[in-house]
């Protein structure tokens, strides 16, 4: 049957009945939502079904009131919830076990633990390391706690010192998810050397939504994944797509993991979208594919 042209990629007409299709399909309809906690983000909430996972984020601009805000309005509305807790913008061990006490009243178990991009902490905890520790103090009801991982490193931190914190993380943590990478062999080659340094923890990938490249390349950049983003320029014609403000496709990214999103080694629980808020959008790409496993 003849190849069609479909988001930038060639694939076979038949590609939708393949396993490959079916997993990635499966992958993107099960994705937990990111959602920055702006001032219009509850009723952009509401532009994703009542069964899709959500993750709200935690940073110095709104700090730890708003996200658990936010936590509480989309709990009341129906939806399953991952609140971020950012180390840096815990003030002491009294707030930690007020937040999580809070959203363990709310019926949240999930919890992700990440450092925070704040320069100075405000408080007692200088890393995630050191707030997974504190957790360990008190019954906080959590069943699964994910943590960040950097598959093309971090700007301020050295590759070695990242693979020594995430050993340290996944003593206490469930899952991680890994930030934003355009790369997939990148991707699968630091999955393999983070495996033989001894990290188990199942990872959820993360991952662009479908939104304007102009706009992802300006994010990309301001979060330290230039580097990955200049692979995507070479290897997809994103200078082209930038010019003619072209939407980015995700599941490019998935078909070129291939057999690799099965493989156990590689250990992929699922997906992690950043959708910069752009939940309309993601959520009708997603039912592109949901239909596709029902």
């Amino acid at each position: 049957m003849k190849a069609t042209r479909r988001d930038d990629m060639t694939i076979d007409a038949n590609d939708a009945a393949s396993p490959l299709q079916r997993r990635v399909s499966e992958l993107i309809a099960a994705a937990a939502l990111e959602i920055i906690p702006l001032t219009r983000a509850e009723g952009k909430v509401l532009d994703a079904p009542r069964h899709t996972p959500l993750t709200i984020t935690c940073s110095p601009r709104f700090g730890l009131e708003r996200t658990a805000a936010h936590v509480e309005s989309a709990v009341g509305k129906g939806y399953r919830v991952v609140p971020h807790l950012a180390a840096r913008m815990v003030a002491d061990e009294g707030e930690l076990r007020a937040f999580v006490t809070r959203m363990r009243d709310l019926g949240v178990d999930d919890l992700y633990v990440i450092g925070g991009d704040a320069d100075e902490p405000v408080g007692t905890f200088g890393s995630a390391v050191e707030l997974l520790d504190a957790l360990q103090g008190f019954d906080h009801g959590m069943r699964r706690i994910g943590v960040g991982c950097y598959p093309e490193g971090h700007p301020k931190i050295a590759d070695e010192t990242l693979i020594e914190a995430l050993l340290a993380k996944q003593v206490h943590a469930s899952y991680m998810v890994s930030q934003l990478c355009f790369d997939s062999e990148a991707l699968v080659r630091w999955v393999l050397e983070t495996r033989s340094a001894g990290v188990t923890l199942p990872l959820r990938i993360g991952m662009a939504a479908p939104i304007r490249t102009t706009r992802l390349a300006e994010l990309s950049l301001r979060i330290g994944v230039g580097q990955s983003l200049r692979f995507l320029a070479k290897q997809h014609g994103m200078v082209g797509n930038l010019l003619l403000g072209r939407t980015y496709a995700p599941e490019v990214l998935l078909r070129e993991l291939g057999e690799q999103l099965s493989n156990p080694e590689l250990g992929v629980e699922g997906l992690h979208i950043f959708t910069f808020n752009q939940v309309d959008v993601t959520v009708a790409w997603q039912n592109r594919f949901a239909r596709e496993v029902c």
